[in-house]
């Protein structure tokens, strides 16, 4: 006979993300097989990285190991809980010791960091310390009935102290890095909103790094810009689309441009010679572009003199990865005609690589830098010499494409990359001519503003 989880399908997906991904097999469940140590050992033992689940009336209390259950060296270890029957609020902690003893009837885990966990099979008691009911806010007695007690076999993990630590507190560092970019302000205010336009070849990822962003903010997936593998682009219109935090419906103060695809073929794609109207303003959103011919002042939807808040303020460079090394010399000089318009206009730039597969390793420990393996690839240093980007404008992202929940990850690598934006915006409107900016935005006000660089 099968032997089924207590836990329902939600609460398995939540402990599955909080790893990145995991798969959970079960091994041990106390009220199938026999309630003592010895079967939790027998069932268990050497079968790789486990998670030890406890079940209460309200919550659900447990222990992650990265190495072998009841192994003699110590463990990275999370310890986490989580109210039953809720999608959120799971508390973590990340330690880079756990120490596993049995002192029959008993099953101990403990750290030296003063937590303390145990299961005593036989009774159905679990024993927590003042400290571990502390650190996961946990409103239980010491001792604590349980209904269940599971233990699973985690795989589809990397066997990495660092990888483990990095998928715990994600979440934690999302949260941090929306708060600031909920709060961001243009530099002194000079417009209302700072616009950041998507440039790249045909099926790079501009639309579909616009639909991720829109995610990451709504808290759930979205298709808003249309996406998809014709070979001459989707995008046909020059779209502006602004952008809401999805928790309380406001309005952020910056926007995303998406433009149509470049093509290497002559008379197919987005015409280059477009780039400078689009870059000060004369395009306005839904305009249908032309290959064949860039838009004219004479045209009816041609935007005349249009000030500060109305210009590009960032130029992001959208290209796959996967394609960089091998780009046409025909798109290289595309791309090279276009970076030179951005910097004749005094336009904030930023390269943005799409489709990275090991998107967890892209950041440090502690989610400021680029680790030293992501820049030193061969596509960054192909970037950094055909459009003369420092490395620290070279960002990496993974878009949502076919998932079916948001990944705490991802958001972080999407937030991080809206910061570079944000902080090259603000470096160019600093630089602006005080000419073109005296006028910028007629809801602009005359009080200082410290710049915004949306520390994490």
């Amino acid at each position: 006979m099968e032997v089924t989880t207590r836990l329902t399908w939600l609460e398995e997906k939540i402990l599955k993300y909080l790893l990145g991904n995991a798969s959970l097999t079960l091994l041990y469940k106390s009220s199938v097989h026999k309630p003592c140590v010895i079967e939790m050992t027998k069932k268990c033992s050497h079968q790789g990285s486990t998670m030890t689940v406890v079940h209460l009336e309200k919550d659900v209390v447990g222990v992650f190991m990265l190495e072998h259950f009841l192994s003699e060296k110590p463990s990275a270890c999370v310890w986490f809980s989580f109210e039953k029957n809720k999608s959120s609020g799971i508390s973590a902690l990340f330690l880079n010791t756990l120490e596993t003893t049995i002192k029959s009837p008993e099953l101990r885990f403990s750290s030296p960091y003063g937590l303390s966990l145990t299961i005593d099979p036989s009774k159905r008691k679990l024993h927590l310390n003042k400290v571990v009911i502390k650190v996961l806010g946990l409103n239980l007695d010491k001792i604590s009935q349980y209904l269940e007690c599971e233990i699973f076999r985690v795989d589809g993990i990397k066997n990495d102290p660092g990888f483990i630590k990095k998928m715990v507190t994600a979440k934690q560092h999302r949260g941090k890095l929306l708060s600031a970019l909920r709060d961001y302000r243009p530099y002194k205010d000079l417009v209302s909103e700072v616009r950041i336009l998507l440039v790249g070849p045909v099926g790079s990822g501009k639309s579909s790094f616009f639909n991720s962003v829109k995610s990451a903010f709504q808290g759930h997936l979205t298709r808003q810009a249309t996406v998809g593998s014709d070979e001459s682009g989707i995008t046909k219109q020059y779209r502006m689309y602004s952008l809401k935090c999805g928790e309380s419906g406001e309005r952020l103060r910056f926007m995303l441009c998406d433009s149509m695809g470049l093509d290497e073929r002559e008379e197919e794609g987005l015409n280059i010679d477009d780039i400078p109207n689009i870059l000060n303003g004369c395009v306005p959103d839904g305009y249908q572009f032309n290959p064949s011919e860039p838009i004219q002042p004479k045209h009816f939807a041609y935007v005349t003199s249009p000030p500060l808040k109305d210009r590009i303020h960032c130029v992001a460079f959208v290209l796959d990865i996967n394609s960089v090394n091998t780009l046409s010399d025909k798109m290289v000089a595309k791309l090279k005609k276009i970076h030179k318009d951005v910097v004749d206009c005094g336009v904030g730039h930023v390269a943005l690589l799409t489709n990275v597969y090991n998107y967890d390793e892209v950041l440090d420990d502690d989610f400021l830098n680029m680790t030293e393996s992501m820049t030193s690839k061969s596509q960054v240093k192909t970037v950094q010499t055909m459009l003369n980007i420092p490395i620290a404008n070279i960002l990496m992202v993974r878009n949502y494409a076919s998932e079916r929940r948001l990944e705490p990850m991802k958001d972080v690598l999407i937030f991080s990359v809206l910061r570079h934006m944000l902080r090259a915006a603000d470096d160019a409107l600093e630089d602006w001519p005080p000419e073109d900016t005296a006028s910028a935005d007629g809801s602009m006000n005359d009080e200082s503003h410290i710049k915004n660089e949306v520390e994490p």
